[in-house]
């Protein structure tokens, strides 16, 4: 085990999703939105790097949906988490899938000062929301791929429209998430993602929107970040 307490992580945010990670890889449990945007994300992602044979950091991996997905394209992939239970039920669910993931009880921010530099590819998906300070995260991420290596990130947008959307429509109204799973004071800007992008040495490729229509409950890729949106950055070659 690892101190979290001297970690960037909200600790209510960790046991929040602990209680729930029994329910991770059952499509139809809290977590359905993540199996539902899930092949949307991974495409987007092979079609950007080819994932086959790729050396890939899946921070945030939670219970394994995404890590076992670019897995599944060929990929040899670590996924890291601060949440224990989390990765215990993704250790077990290797068991049904049999993926190869490492997993590891890590920060993103102790493993950049592990291994600097060493992965082709990183993803930091639906998370940065969830830590008390995503510059951090974002920094780390930059430092944990190689040279013209790509991190892909996504989040939710701070204003009105995402508050009322992701918040009070995904949480009260669909019941899509758990109440209380979002801080809307977390949201971020696409702009301030990019600043933090850049301070970082990332260049910023790619911005691109995902909605979600309640009536054909179908989740889609496009131009509108207003509410969700994903980021795809290269790390610049010195």
């Amino acid at each position: 085990m690892i101190d979290t307490h001297n970690a960037n992580a909200d600790h209510r945010e960790l046991d929040k999703f602990g209680e729930l990670a029994h329910r991770w890889w059952d499509p139809n449990s809290e977590f359905k939105p993540l199996h539902d945007i899930n092949p949307l994300r991974l495409e987007w992602i092979d079609s950007a790097v080819g994932l086959a044979g790729k050396c890939v950091l899946d921070v945030g991996c939670g219970g394994g949906i995404l890590s076992e997905g670019m897995g599944s394209r060929g990929a040899l992939v670590t996924g890291i988490d601060l949440g224990e239970r989390a990765l215990n039920v993704a250790r077990l669910h290797l068991f049904e899938s049999q993926q190869k993931i490492d997993y590891r009880l890590i920060s993103a921010e102790a493993l950049a000062l592990e291994l600097p530099g060493h992965f082709d590819v990183v993803t930091c998906m639906e998370m940065l929301e969830h830590v008390p300070d995503a510059a951090s995260v974002v920094r780390a991420c930059a430092t944990l791929v190689k040279p013209g290596g790509q991190v892909f990130m996504s989040t939710i947008n701070r204003n009105p429209k995402a508050y009322l959307f992701a918040v009070i429509g995904g949480e009260y109204l669909l019941n899509l998430l758990p109440r209380g799973t979002h801080d809307y004071a977390r949201f971020l800007r696409p702009a301030e993602l990019a600043r933090y992008c850049r301070d970082a040495g990332l260049c910023v490729d790619e911005l691109v929107g995902m909605s979600y229509n309640p009536f054909s409950k179908i989740y889609t890729l496009g131009s509108n970040t207003s509410v969700n949106y994903l980021i795809r950055t290269t790390l610049a070659i010195s």
